[in-house]
């Protein structure tokens, strides 16, 4: 009996020492904003050009072109991003958010037939692939946006029928954003104060300027200048440091 329960307590310490060296999970992002960061390429405007699946000719004849315009929006600690559809075929507006809870993307997006629909899912490999259920048309359908470059992005449409193992494409977009070089030097380019992407517009405060990227950020710094310049001042400071990012 005492052999036995040597033999087990030296069992149970390395498993213990095995679950203690094991490396911990990587922290999920803190904020919404945080999280959103990851997109924020996305943030300007884009001319895109959209075909159906099928034929050569039924893409030819369903080839449609839209606008798209995506901006930061705050709210408090609360941070997400809208989308302006301009001549859109399936779609009219949207939000982009981060749920902090569930650590998944939300896209809710207002169709020309004026109903709402909400994908939720998750980002990997610069790819945002977002599910829901349509429990009318008994199907699952998917919203994949790919992110090729900072210039250019891809958004499908997808649908899976109950009892179907595969997805089939009902759509594809492809936009490319408007008045940016496609060889873009990122590192000559203004930053915006807010939220550290591509600045576009300048904004003032004291006697020096500054750079946001949209509207939804130029109002932001409008209501809390020395906060956000506080944070984009610190944020600065730590890429100068070694491992700081430059």
């Amino acid at each position: 009996m005492t052999r036995l329960l040597s033999r087990s307590a030296v069992l149970l310490a390395l498993a213990g020492a095995a679950l203690g060296s094991a490396d911990p999970p990587e922290p999920g992002p803190r904020t919404a904003k945080e999280a959103l960061k990851t997109f924020r390429d996305l943030i300007g405007t884009w001319r895109a050009a959209g075909n159906p699946e099928g034929s050569r000719v039924d893409k030819q004849k369903g080839f449609w072109t839209e606008t798209m315009v995506w901006e930061w929006q705050f709210k408090g600690k609360d941070a997400w991003f809208k989308v302006e559809f301009q001549n859109g075929k399936h779609y009219t507006h949207g939000e982009l958010r981060y749920l902090l809870d569930k650590k998944e993307y939300q896209l809710s997006l207002k169709t020309t037939a004026k109903e709402t629909i909400t994908f939720t899912g998750t980002y990997k490999d610069r790819r945002l692939t977002l599910d829901r259920i349509d429990e009318q048309a008994r199907e699952t359908q998917r919203f994949v946006l790919t992110l090729l470059h900072s210039n250019r992005f891809l958004y499908r449409y997808e649908v899976k029928p109950e009892g179907r193992p595969l997805f089939a494409t009902r759509f594809q977009v492809g936009a490319t954003k408007e008045g940016v070089p496609f060889a873009t030097a990122g590192s000559l380019q203004p930053e915006c104060v807010v939220s550290g992407g591509l600045g576009t517009m300048p904004v003032m405060y004291n006697g020096k300027t500054y750079y946001v990227c949209c509207s939804g950020c130029r109002d932001a710094f409008r209501d809390e200048p020395e906060k956000y310049i506080r944070e984009f001042e610190e944020a600065q400071a730590k890429k100068k440091q070694p491992g700081g990012g430059q």
